[in-house]
């Protein structure tokens, strides 16, 4: 009778194995509709990475006009007018960003024009403030700020060299 047993438990299990075979189409649409909902959260928070990316670059060159200006600002006692005179090595236009530089005596501006629809501009601004204590000793303070809507516009110049205009954010502190 074992044998018997034995026999009649293979051919169950072999049976049951032909019948188990493969998944169901509904296993399959839930396996796909599952993807495709985690790649729908995931492809935005990606292609936003590209844009901050991108955005680094107005950031970094901006920031450079900055330092260049409190540089030019040590050895002339004036502000450049223009990025050229600054000596920084930065190109005015790249594939994404249009950079000026302008100032005088006491105030120098920088911006990093937006030429893409999903990247924002970006605007510095050098000022000399005085030391205090009825001395003739001077300081420079900058500021980074970033507009707060992405798009192909001039960005908004900071109203001081400590202060983001309306519309902007300041990038750092």
């Amino acid at each position: 009778m074992k044998n018997e047993l034995k026999a009649k438990f293979l051919q169950h299990l072999l049976g049951k194995k032909k019948e188990n075979e493969g998944f169901t189409l509904i296993e399959l649409l839930v396996v796909i509709i599952i993807i495709g909902i985690l790649s729908a959260i995931a492809l935005p928070s990606f292609l936003n990475q590209a844009n901050k990316a991108k955005q680094s670059e107005a950031k970094t060159y901006v920031g450079s006009l900055n330092k260049g200006q409190q540089a030019y600002f040590t050895e002339k006692s004036k502000f450049g007018t223009a990025v050229q005179v600054l000596g920084v090595g930065i190109n005015t236009s790249t594939v994404n960003y249009n950079y000026t530089s302008t100032g005088d005596l006491t105030r120098a501006d920088s911006t990093g024009d937006s030429q893409v629809a999903v990247l924002r501009s970006y605007g510095g601004a050098v000022e000399i403030q005085s030391v205090g204590g009825g001395s003739n000793d001077v300081t420079s303070v900058a500021i980074l700020c970033e507009n707060d809507v992405p798009g192909i516009v001039a960005a908004i110049a900071p109203t001081s060299g400590t202060t983001c205009g309306g519309g902007s954010t300041q990038v750092g502190s």
